[in-house]
């Protein structure tokens, strides 16, 4: 019997095995979650701490000559420190985009493939997007 126009066949059954199961999902989740949680107290607390220090070099009395030894090892501390929090950054925006995923249903698929994404990869990285094949790729 041929299949009406506007209804899509159903998935082949390999497809409906492929997906993660729903407690697998949601011991995922309440990773992610918990992960998102801390990385954003880590990058309020980072954001409080730069502030301090910058409000500290920039006392008078406190900042080395600009042309010193001191001056460059703090601006090297001070970079440094900038991007250990947008390493921490770009972290928790690949948390938030694997908690949608779940919320969209494409969590533990390759985004580049479409194949699922193992278990065991996602217990390393719970917030890959690409199965190992594909990210190797990059």
């Amino acid at each position: 019997m041929p299949a009406a126009d506007n209804v899509p066949p159903p998935p082949p059954e390999d497809c409906v095995a492929r997906k993660l199961a729903a407690t697998t999902v949601k011991k995922f989740k309440a990773q992610l979650v918990s992960e998102r949680d801390r990385l954003e107290r880590v990058i309020a607390d980072h954001e409080r701490e730069l502030e301090e220090a910058r409000m500290t070099e920039t006392s008078a009395e406190r900042s080395p000559d600009p042309g010193s030894a001191e001056a460059g090892s703090m601006n090297f501390e001070y970079e440094k420190e900038l991007s250990l929090g947008q390493n921490t950054v770009d972290l928790l925006r690949k948390v938030e985009r694997a908690l949608a995923r779940i919320g969209d249903g494409t969590y533990g698929v390759c985004e580049s493939c479409g194949q699922p994404i193992p278990v065991a990869r996602l217990e390393v990285l719970p917030y890959a997007t690409e199965c190992v094949t594909c990210a190797r790729r990059v």
